[in-house]
């Protein structure tokens, strides 16, 4: 295909594919004149993982050419692929993917080390996610509340059900591109409907435990027991 139809099938203006070959985030077209290229479905899937991994990651073009950069030399490695289009470098090299200089050390995070021993999870000791665990904990207790790693359980539970639904959402691709692609936008775009629907559910189950409906369900089965008790009185 012209860049025309590749800008046509991606959303991606002409200028700034031209802009994503001249950075090298994008490989040359096959050359067919002095001044044309012709670029196939490959170029079209790389393409779109440029645009997730800026535009949905907020990397920068830098970032993202080492990014995509590395997916490249391990594209048999679906694990390694995956970690870095997320952010996360399990081989903690220090890829701008989320390594070395973002994560803390394995030993600094005490309550999130304690916690991944306790569900027999593996985890790259270069997370962000493990920071975060410790600091979040840090804070409630910092404000009053007796909260430690072991209050995490119940909801790593649900986590490692939502993580097998993504991992299935991968199965059917079978490119390494398009698999970084999909990991991206389920990660980054998909987590605010995952939080809305925790507020959803939230008020859902509130309305369930002390809406109008519990209390006028509390009456119709206190009522009848109620009823017996003065009638047992009366005897």
């Amino acid at each position: 295909m012209r860049i025309s139809e590749l800008s046509r099938r991606s959303g991606v203006p002409n200028a700034t594919i031209k802009y994503y070959l001249r950075e090298g985030l994008l490989p040359p077209g096959r050359a067919t004149a002095a001044t044309q290229a012709e670029y196939d479905a490959t170029h079209l899937r790389r393409l779109r993982l440029v645009r997730a991994l800026i535009g949905v990651r907020g990397l920068s073009v830098a970032a993202a050419r080492q990014v995509l950069d590395t997916v490249s030399e391990h594209q048999s490695d679906v694990h390694e692929v995956l970690g870095l289009a997320v952010g996360i470098d399990p081989s903690g090299s220090g890829a701008p993917g989320g390594g070395a200089e973002e994560g803390p050390a394995a030993e600094d995070c005490h309550e999130a080390a304690a916690l991944l021993d306790a569900l027999g999870w593996c985890v790259s000791a270069y997370n962000p996610a493990r920071r975060v665990i410790d600091q979040t904990l840090s804070t409630l207790r910092s404000l009053g509340m007796e909260y430690d790693w072991r209050h995490l359980l119940p909801y790593a539970e649900l986590a490692a059900r939502s993580a097998r639904l993504d991992l299935d959402e991968l199965q059917e691709f079978e490119d390494p591109l398009e698999k970084a692609e999909r990991a991206v936008l389920l990660t980054f775009l998909l987590e605010p409907a995952l939080m809305a629907l925790r507020r959803l559910a939230q008020e859902a189950e509130s309305e369930l435990r002390h809406g109008e409906g519990a209390a006028a369900e509390d009456t119709l089965c206190s009522g009848p027991v109620e009823s017996a008790a003065a009638a047992d009185g009366r005897e």
